[in-house]
C-alpha cells in the first residue's frame, strides 16, 4: 500500500504514534520529558505529554469563508465579487445536509461550547476577503461563547482579488484596516497564549513565507522547553503532497504558481523561498517541546509525520468541520 494511501486509511480508522524514546543525543532527554503519544480519530485528535499540564481541548478552526458584506463593501466589490459568490452552500461534514458558511461557524462555536473547549484557535481564511460587516459579526460571535481564542490570517482574509499591491503589503493594509481587533492586541505576525501549563504558539505564514522575525520568535519558544503547539495557515512541506503544502517548499515560486492569474495577485517570487523559511521549517521540525502542527488552507483533512512530529490539516469549517485537540499528561 502506498504511504499516502496508508495514511488516508489510518486517519479514517484511527492513527495512533507512540514517539520513540531515543531520537539522538541532542533531544534525547527532552523528547523523554514532553512527547509520549499521538492519535487521530476522525477529527479528534488526543495527545499526550510527559509534561506537567491539565487536560485541555482546544477546537482549531480554519476556512470558514464567510462572506457576509453590506452597504460598506459597495465600494469593493470589483475586488470581492469572485469569492463573494463562493461557498454559498456546502455539504454538513457529519450530516451531509446543506448548510451556509454562517450555520457552519455558529454550529461550531455551539459545539465548542458544549463540550467545554478551553481555547478556540482560529488558523485563517475565516473570511473570503476582508469585509467589515464579516468581521464584525465573528467577534461578536467569538466575544459571546466566553471561550478565550487566537487567531492568525489566511491568505484570503486580507486578498481582495485584483488589488495592487504586494501581499506584504496587502497583508499589513487589511490587517491594521479591518482584522485588527481578532488579534487581541497580539502582534498579529505571531502570538503565544499560555494555558494549563501549556504554550499555544500561532504564526502567520498566509503570504506562504516567514519573515525574520517570525523565526526569532519560534526560537524563544523552544529555547522555553516549555510543550507547545504550533498553529498555521498554510501546511508546512511534506514531500508528496501538493503545493498547498506551500511554506518552505523547494518547489514554490513562479513556475509553479497556478493560481495568481486566477486570484488576480502577484505571482510568486522567481527565486523561491527565502533561508529564512527553509530555517524556519528545520527549527519546526527539530523542535523537541512541539507535540504537534495544526493548519488548513487546503481544505482536505490530513495527517503526516516528520521526525516524529504531527502535523495535522483540517478540513475546511465551510462544512462545519473542526478538529477537536485534547491534551492530556500521560
Amino acid at each position: 500500500m502506498k504511504r499516502r494511501n496508508f495514511l488516508k486509511a489510518t486517519t479514517l480508522a484511527g492513527l495512533v504514534f507512540t514517539f520513540p524514546q531515543v531520537l539522538s543525543a541532542n533531544n534525547q532527554k527532552a523528547t523523554k520529558e514532553i512527547r509520549d503519544t499521538f492519535s487521530l480519530t476522525g477529527n479528534k485528535a488526543s495527545i499526550y505529554t510527559n509534561s506537567n499540564v491539565k487536560t485541555t481541548r482546544i477546537f482549531h478552526i480554519t476556512d470558514t469563508h464567510l462572506s457576509l458584506d453590506d452597504e460598506r463593501g459597495g465600494t469593493f466589490k470589483e475586488f470581492s465579487k469572485r469569492m463573494a459568490g463562493a461557498y454559498k452552500s456546502n455539504t454538513q461534514f457529519e450530516t451531509g445536509e446543506q448548510v451556509t458558511t454562517i450555520q457552519s461557524f455558529e454550529q461550531t462555536l455551539q459545539r465548542a461550547k458544549e463540550e467545554k473547549a478551553d481555547f478556540l484557535a482560529l488558523t485563517g481564511d475565516i473570511f473570503s476577503f476582508p469585509s467589515e460587516a464579516a468581521i464584525e459579526w465573528v467577534s461578536e460571535k467569538l466575544e459571546k461563547t466566553g471561550i478565550p481564542y487566537g487567531y492568525i490570517a489566511g491568505n484570503h482574509d486580507w486578498h481582495y482579488e485584483g488589488m495592487i499591491g504586494s501581499s506584504n503589503d496587502l497583508r499589513k493594509t487589511w490587517t491594521e484596516k479591518r482584522l485588527k481587533p481578532l488579534y487581541q492586541k497580539n502582534n498579529p505576525l505571531f502570538a503565544s497564549y499560555e494555558l494549563n501549563g501549556l504554550q499555544l504558539i500561532f504564526i502567520d505564514d498566509s503570504t506562504y513565507e516567514i519573515e525574520p522575525e517570525q523565526l526569532i520568535f519560534l526560537k524563544e519558544q523552544i529555547k522555553s522547553d516549555k510543550p507547545f503547539l504550533l498553529f498555521l495557515h498554510i501546511p508546512l512541506y511534506i514531500p508528496g503532497r501538493s503545493m498547498g503544502y506551500g511554506c518552505a517548499n523547494p518547489e514554490w515560486g513562479a513556475k509553479s504558481d497556478k493560481n495568481y492569474e486566477l486570484e488576480r495577485r502577484d505571482q510568486w517570487r522567481k527565486s523561491g523561498h527565502t533561508e529564512t523559511t527553509f530555517h524556519f521549517y528545520n527549527e519546526v521540525f527539530n523542535a523537541p517541546n512541539l507535540l504537534g502542527v495544526f493548519a488548513g488552507h487546503t481544505h482536505q483533512p490530513a495527517i503526516d509525520i516528520k521526525n516524529n512530529i504531527p502535523q495535522v490539516v483540517s478540513g475546511h469549517n465551510a462544512t462545519g468541520y473542526y478538529t477537536s485537540i485534547e491534551i492530556n499528561q500521560a
